[in-house]
């Protein structure tokens, strides 16, 4: 087939723009799980299993993928949001998922706005209120910039870099055990099934996973013929979460090998400062800041975009939408205080929402005049149902022990 200059410029500079979005949409996810919670639950395990964490990140990764290509694929190829994907499969179904979807967000941000406030108190001294408000205004203001999908493209980027590689200096100074973790993430000396509910549930659990899905639909990254670009996204996204947790249970373990007792409150501080004294404690306020508020941009974005197709109003005002989420939650934490042991709550509970919105996906991804004439594979739909049964199952039994 015969292309003109002009022609062969405007595809590959679609080509450009859906490469950077898939990335984009890659690293809101990831940035969105890599949160106060990931820290704080990273530590807590990893303080409890020591080396056998490993296998916790080993088994968690396994149904992340499972999860997340199910559900990414389902919805760009519907070229549906899930809510609207679950109320064509069954009227009424997508408020309700939207309503579980929004609850979770919802609670996730306040613990995200405040390790905003604890960054911002490491960095400058400043009370946990004053930095928490602070970090919501700098979050407003980037969602008011006028392109405001590239601005997540960059941002996300940045900060997820900038957090692997802080983290990475802390872990080599903790000097961990490699050899013994390595062996420990393949043959564990102990399994709770709790940390593993969690950490999916903090990975891919709640609105996570499908804040990538949305971010690539309104990239215009969509139908069969972007299928590969669609498996690429959601994989990068599962296993840039992945290598920085694994680099942090590598940094916490060099850490923890030393006798060293980590601070309840606040256990990824003293792993960071104990790594690198008070410089390592500076990058402590430096990634757990830009944890927090890409979090806070990924769980608002994610959660806005959950009812904004419910009516037009919402989609015209999203950024009005998008504030009033932001500065609620942030009027709730500077009015209660930095809530106990919410980010580990919040994972498990996100957990239990993602064999509910993944059931969903499932079943809808049979349905063929949802799915524009595509098949869903078979052993797709089986490691889906995988993932629905055994997060179901150890969800319940783990949020009972909660």
């Amino acid at each position: 087939m015969h292309y003109n200059n002009a022609t062969l410029l405007t595809k590959q500079s679609k080509f450009r723009f859906f490469s950077g979005a898939s990335l984009g949409a890659a690293f809101l996810m990831a940035n969105s799980s890599i949160g106060p919670g990931f820290l704080t639950q990273t530590s807590v395990f990893t303080q409890q299993l020591f080396t056998s964490f490993g296998f916790v990140i080993l088994v968690s990764v396994l149904l992340d993928i499972g999860a997340q290509l199910n559900t990414w694929r389902v919805l760009t190829i519907s070229e549906r949001r899930a809510q609207d994907l679950a109320n064509d499969l069954l009227p009424g179904l997508g408020y309700f998922l939207s309503a579980l979807v929004i609850m979770g967000g919802f609670a996730f941000n306040i613990g995200n706005i405040a390790g905003c406030g604890l960054g911002v108190n490491v960095l400058a001294g400043l009370s946990f209120e004053q930095g928490a408000v602070i970090s919501c205004v700098i979050a407003l203001i980037l969602f008011w910039i006028k392109e405001v999908g590239k601005m997540l493209d960059n941002f996300t980027k940045i900060l997820g870099t900038l957090k692997i590689l802080l983290t990475l200096v802390i872990a080599f100074a903790a000097h961990p055990p490699l050899l013994q973790a390595v062996h420990h993430t393949f043959i564990p000396e102990q399994i709770n099934t709790a940390s593993i509910v969690t950490i999916v549930g903090g990975t891919v659990g709640g609105y996570i996973t499908f804040s990538g899905a949305h971010r690539l639909l309104d990239a215009g990254i969509k139908g069969s013929e972007n299928i590969h670009t669609i498996n690429r996204s959601a994989i990068s996204g599962v296993v840039i979460s992945t290598v920085m947790r694994f680099i942090l249970f590598l940094a916490i373990v060099g850490v923890v090998q030393k006798g060293v007792v980590l601070d309840k409150d606040n256990p990824a501080a003293t792993v960071f400062a104990s790594a690198a004294g008070q410089f390592g404690l500076k990058i402590f306020g430096v990634v757990l800041w830009s944890a927090a508020i890409s979090s806070v941009v990924g769980a608002a974005y994610t959660s806005v975009s959950f009812f904004k197709t419910f009516h037009p109003f919402f989609a015209k005002h999203e950024r009005w939408c998008i504030s009033v989420f932001i500065v609620l939650t942030t009027i709730i934490f500077v009015a209660v205080g930095k809530p106990k042991q919410l980010l580990i709550l919040a994972g498990a509970v996100n957990g239990l929402i993602l064999p509910v919105a993944l059931a969903i996906i499932l079943i809808a991804a049979t349905q063929k005049r949802l799915m524009k004439g595509y098949t869903h594979p078979l052993w797709m739909q089986i490691a889906g149902w995988v993932v629905v049964a055994a997060m179901g199952y150890m969800g319940w039994v783990s949020l009972a022990k909660i």
